[in-house]
């Protein structure tokens, strides 16, 4: 359907055309980007390393943590080379691949936050047949659902992408690509493509939105029956979990479920849940978890003792 185009490629406008600005949001973005990196991959390799982190929800910390650091990554590195560059151009095909990514590993977040409040529900509503709800074939196969439903949610948005036609300008106002600056670049009503969108990404955003809170409001009027030091416990999971939950969901649900309209603020919002809120997420899940924390000292110990080997 690309050929069927008069353009092939789009400029980017980025979050500011002024050269000082740039060279600012490329050290704010690079600081960002550095920190989700080593953030994120250091909780990686501790839950695949440690054997005290072997439950269901570290199993599921670990995708959250990697969709986190490939959901940045779809976008922050581009940000990055065009803050510094005076032509900001991307290809057709390349901004068709930056929707794919980003709603794929977007939904994904999605989907893995809603699996971990399942998680949380089972342990503290059922504690004694936890291990055997939450058995790693059944956590092993949520979580195969959660990649079919987010490759499911990405090929619609490419399918709609693919079908609007473009004739220029060629302008998009945003840092990266995604549907929404694309249908103001389409030469056709984008009325239904609109509604298709709001559909499809902001019944997503929306819905697990809904269904978190309603887990966890579930979750905390449970906790009367519990000891108070299982319901302190509880309670820190819980808010670490509620707390990623709104950073990334508000911003999402601001953007997707609404008109096809733009607002200067919306690119700033968007620099919310594309990296502000994947750096965010393993500094709350490791300053408020005990366990994860002292899985890292053990296995920075263990990095310092072999090298003293050497």
């Amino acid at each position: 359907m690309q050929l069927n185009n008069n353009v092939t490629e789009f400029i980017l406008i980025g979050l500011t055309q002024d050269p000082l600005r740039k060279k600012i949001v490329f050290f704010i973005f690079l600081l960002f980007y550095l920190g989700m990196l080593v953030g994120n991959l250091l909780i990686i390799t501790t839950i695949k390393t440690s054997q005290a982190l072997q439950s269901p929800m570290y199993f599921f910390l670990f995708y959250l943590s990697l969709s986190d650091t490939c959901f940045s990554t779809s976008i922050a590195p581009r940000t990055l080379v065009d803050s510094l560059s005076k032509k900001t151009t991307i290809s057709f095909s390349e901004c068709i691949i930056q929707v794919f990514t980003l709603h794929l590993f977007g939904s994904l977040e999605v989907f893995i936050l809603i699996l971990m409040a399942v998680d949380r529900y089972v342990a503290i509503c059922k504690p004694l047949h936890y291990m055997t709800i939450m058995s790693h074939r059944v956590c092993s196969v949520l979580v195969a659902v959660a990649w079919v439903g987010s490759c499911a949610h990405s090929l619609v948005q490419i399918f709609l992408a693919l079908r609007l036609p473009f004739c220029g300008p060629n302008e998009i106002d945003h840092y990266f690509c995604d549907l929404e600056p694309l249908l103001k670049l389409a030469c056709t009503d984008t009325y239904v493509t609109n509604l298709l969108l709001v559909f499809n990404s902001g019944a997503i955003c929306t819905v697990g939105f809904v269904v978190l809170m309603f887990s966890y409001v579930i979750i905390l009027h449970s906790l009367r029956n519990h000891s108070a030091e299982g319901r302190r416990k509880a309670l820190s999971t819980c808010i670490s979990h509620i707390i990623v939950v709104v950073l990334f969901f508000v911003p999402c649900i601001f953007i997707y479920t609404r008109p096809a309209t733009t607002f200067p603020m919306d690119k700033m919002i968007a620099v919310f849940y594309t990296i502000r809120t994947p750096l965010l997420n393993p500094l709350i899940y490791t300053l408020r978890n005990a366990e994860v924390k002292n899985a890292m000292k053990k296995l920075w110990s263990k990095k310092l003792v072999s090298e003293d080997m050497r």
